[in-house]
């Protein structure tokens, strides 16, 4: 049977993963931080199939125990803020490069490593920057990975129109950062999974590097009037120039401070780092290949979107 590790295996993407790769057959180990807390992915497959292991991307010794005898590996591993230990440098960019040349010396068939739309080494961003960075040091330990670039990622677990949806219900206002005009083409998790897999069984064109958008852009106001429809609610969309954003970034950061060191209470609600990557738009550049060389076809956000943000209305509603 093909054994697949799938690191980051509990997160948002990985769960879909995981169901996706335990369709084919094979035998999927989730390398998770904390495994007691992913035995909600075993059902996902027959039993005995879906294995969660402990395994932590900053320590050489159990990614190596987790790849022992694997076919194939999928590094899913992202954050969206530094949190204690856990952050951009240690697992974007070491991470990756650790995974990658313990996966070279297990003798592993495959590599399938999700970074993101707008990765790149020199970005003044530091999410961008490590993801560039781990971009170059998984290429460098093994030349045949296959990179999928995501822009952002929509599903009913997902950090973006849920966060907005949320605030929605206990503020008036929602901000516009940069005037609302960043480009996003938000791509189903569904479909990532799904290119995931495809990569993964051998479905991949001479291509190493995939970039994966849905089949609408929208500008970062248009997402949140769609949002603010799905949820029937009216709010206030007030525009914030980029320099007072990052100042009020800062503040956020500063007030959070410590239940962040300390990798306590809720994350920060915007970072300096946010504020820079809405500086550029996140769509695909047409220079890679995406879902439709895959076979995918990409879903429309309007189609999914209603259909998990509706908790978020008025009042009681029914399925």
């Amino acid at each position: 049977m093909n054994i697949v590790t799938i690191f980051g295996a509990s997160g948002f993407i990985g769960r879909y993963v995981v169901r996706e790769i335990a369709k084919t057959g094979a035998h999927v180990r989730a390398a998770v931080r904390r495994p007691e807390r992913a035995g909600f992915l075993k059902p996902m497959g027959t039993v005995g199939q879906i294995i969660p292991i402990a395994a932590n991307i900053r320590d050489d010794a159990s990614v190596a125990a987790a790849l022992a005898g694997a076919d194939t590996v999928i590094n899913l591993v992202g954050i969206l803020q530094n949190r204690g230990a856990q952050n951009f440098v240690s697992l974007q960019a070491e991470g990756a490069a650790r995974v990658a040349t313990a996966a070279a010396a297990a003798g592993v068939a495959s590599f399938v490593q999700i970074s993101a739309i707008g990765a790149d080494d020199e970005s003044d961003s530091i999410y961008a920057s490590t993801k560039g960075v781990g971009e170059k040091h998984v290429l460098d330990s093994f030349p045949g990975a296959h990179i999928l670039r995501p822009s952002v990622v929509f599903g009913p677990e997902d950090d973006f129109f849920n966060k907005f949806a949320a605030m929605a219900r206990i503020s008036p206002v929602l901000p516009l950062i940069g005037s609302g005009n960043t480009k996003f083409q938000p791509v189903y998790v569904g479909d990532v999974a799904d290119a995931v897999a495809a990569v993964a069984g051998g479905s991949a064109t001479s291509s190493q590097t995939y970039e994966l958008g849905g089949p609408n852009v929208y500008s970062f106001r248009e997402l949140l009037e769609i949002t603010l429809a799905a949820i029937r609610r009216k709010r206030l969309l007030l525009p914030i120039p980029f320099p007072v954003a990052h100042i009020q970034a800062a503040m956020a950061e500063l007030a959070f401070a410590v239940p962040t060191a300390l990798n306590l209470g809720p994350l920060t609600p915007i970072t300096r780092d946010q504020v820079r990557l809405l500086r550029k738009d996140n769509v695909t550049s047409g220079d890679f290949p995406g879902l439709v060389d895959l076979g995918i076809r990409a879903t429309a956000l309007d189609t999914i979107l209603p259909t998990y943000l509706k908790r978020y209305r008025r009042g009681i509603w029914h399925t």
